[in-house]
């Protein structure tokens, strides 16, 4: 079976990893035959929100404890990963992803993802395995890798920052997947679009599919 390792950002599409994209996503790949490991940073979250009122909350919290709840206590910590012991990386979205995984929400095209993420992505992408990436997360993969390309979906602002780090970016629509096929990268905007579940759904099947057809 091919063996997925899926990064998280907390759990919260506005402060951690978006939670539907995440289930969604290991759920497509058990769907596919495939398995997976689930992985996050062990480091503070920058903000807790409120996901009823939107406001920011006077809390701390930890992105790796948080993703526990997505994955069901059933996670390693980032500094754990190996991209030899896996067939594909995949990373879901969420805010988490723009303000723990990286700075991209607060620095745009000047931000930096952080360095065990990074290593993540360019140690994958040396031994040529796929990558795939839903909603926001895109930019991460813009951020550790030169001249990539692929989609957040059609927002003009996003697409014109990460134009501006070096990637090359396709306007989409729901369940469309643009895989660049020369660094083996596959995205997908989620709900980077407007969108219900059951697209979220569409999006994180086609990915998962496309990622294992290209194994």
């Amino acid at each position: 079976m091919k063996k997925f390792a899926v990064i998280l950002a907390g759990s919260g599409v506005f402060d951690g990893a978006e939670i539907h994209e995440a289930t969604m996503s290991l759920y497509a790949i058990m769907k596919q035959g495939g398995v997976y490991e689930i992985f996050a940073p062990d480091i503070p979250q920058h903000h807790v929100i409120n996901h009823i009122t939107g406001e920011e909350m006077n809390e701390e919290r930890n992105v790796l404890i948080e993703s526990a709840r997505i994955a069901r206590g059933n996670i390693k910590s980032l500094t754990e990963f190996d991209a030899q012991n896996f067939d594909a990386l995949l990373l879901p979205g969420g805010f988490g992803a723009a303000k723990n995984l990286s700075d991209f929400a607060f620095k745009g095209a000047q931000s930096q993802v952080i360095e065990e993420v990074k290593s993540a992505i360019q140690s994958t992408h040396k031994q040529g395995k796929p990558i795939g990436a839903l909603c926001i997360s895109p930019v991460l993969i813009a951020g550790s890798l030169n001249e990539v390309e692929l989609t957040i979906g059609s927002d003009e602002a996003t697409a014109n920052a990460l134009t501006e780090m070096g990637a090359m970016h396709q306007n989409t629509n729901h369940g469309e997947v643009i895989h660049d096929k020369k660094n083996n990268v596959f995205t997908t905007p989620c709900y980077m679009l407007d969108a219900t579940i059951l697209e979220i759904a569409d999006g994180a099947e086609n990915i998962v599919k496309s990622m294992m057809e290209n194994m």
